[in-house]
């Protein structure tokens, strides 16, 4: 058809001069338009559509996405690899997530095989177990808390020729994590049963611990709770089975909890 548009101009060129022609360009030109327009229309952006009515939730989102995107990707680049890693990928994920302390891998007797870095600052104050069904493949975390502080290890098994060959754990301090928050001192992460982490935030730590999790856990994912005086708008981040809570202080106790963009 485009063939047989050009051979009909072609012909009417020496009958009807250049009026012809110029009237027949600007025809196409503005059918041209029309038709992109129709089929391909200008993009919108409603910036409306992505605010928050919650106050509780604003601040929440804004405080813990930094947090949280770093964290969600070291669980997916530590969850991609099942054989024993190599050179490049340590030195990959040490560049990619400067804020791990320690990558170890053991074999399938649990015995460390590698460590990075080879002395750490920071020593494990008891054995690590990771409790898992090997068949069922999934991230595990283990935290230890040493006299410096809380260490989270983000583990897998690898595998050769099918067959388990031993653990890949990663460990980092979560409060370095923290740092990325525009306001470390304004947000927490939950350890059920374990701790309360933060940067200098003033929390009651036992009021918070006491909140019964699990049983929230079983049907929440997000909401609020008192914890001593103060209330706490709370969103929770599972890496592989294990939950872990971000918080921070509500802006009006009040607000209804509506629904996440999350």
């Amino acid at each position: 058809m485009k063939y047989c548009y050009l051979i009909l101009l072609a012909l009417l060129l020496p009958l009807t001069g250049c009026g012809a022609w110029t009237s027949t360009r600007d025809y196409a030109k503005d059918s041209w338009q029309s038709t992109k327009e129709f089929i391909d229309p200008p993009p919108e952006i409603n910036t409306d559509s992505y605010q928050f009515e919650n106050p509780n939730q604003e601040k929440l989102a804004r405080l813990f996405t930094p947090v949280d995107g770093p964290l969600t990707s070291l669980a997916r680049f530590v969850d991609d690899r099942d054989t024993l890693p190599g050179v490049e990928w340590l030195d990959l994920l040490l560049a990619r997530f400067p804020w791990v302390n320690r990558v170890l891998v053991t074999d399938e007797d649990g015995t460390i095989i590698f460590m990075q870095p080879e002395i750490p600052v920071k020593k494990i104050s008891k054995p690590l177990v990771f409790e898992g069904i090997w068949r069922r493949i999934r991230l595990l975390t283990v935290v230890d808390y040493s006299d410096l502080g809380p260490e989270l290890y983000i583990g897998r098994p690898y595998f050769q020729d099918l067959d388990f060959r031993g653990l890949i754990g990663v460990g980092f301090d979560p409060r370095a994590l923290l740092s990325l928050c525009p306001e470390p001192k304004e947000l927490i992460i939950i350890h059920p049963g374990g701790g309360v982490w933060s940067r200098g935030a003033d929390v009651n730590k036992e009021a918070l611990m006491a909140v019964d999790w699990n049983t929230l856990l079983e049907d929440e994912v997000h909401g609020q709770v008192k914890a001593g005086e103060k209330y706490y708008t709370w969103l929770v981040r599972y890496v592989g089975k294990d939950p872990y809570i971000y918080a921070t202080e509500s802006v009006d106790p009040n607000a209804d909890s509506g629904s996440w963009l999350f």
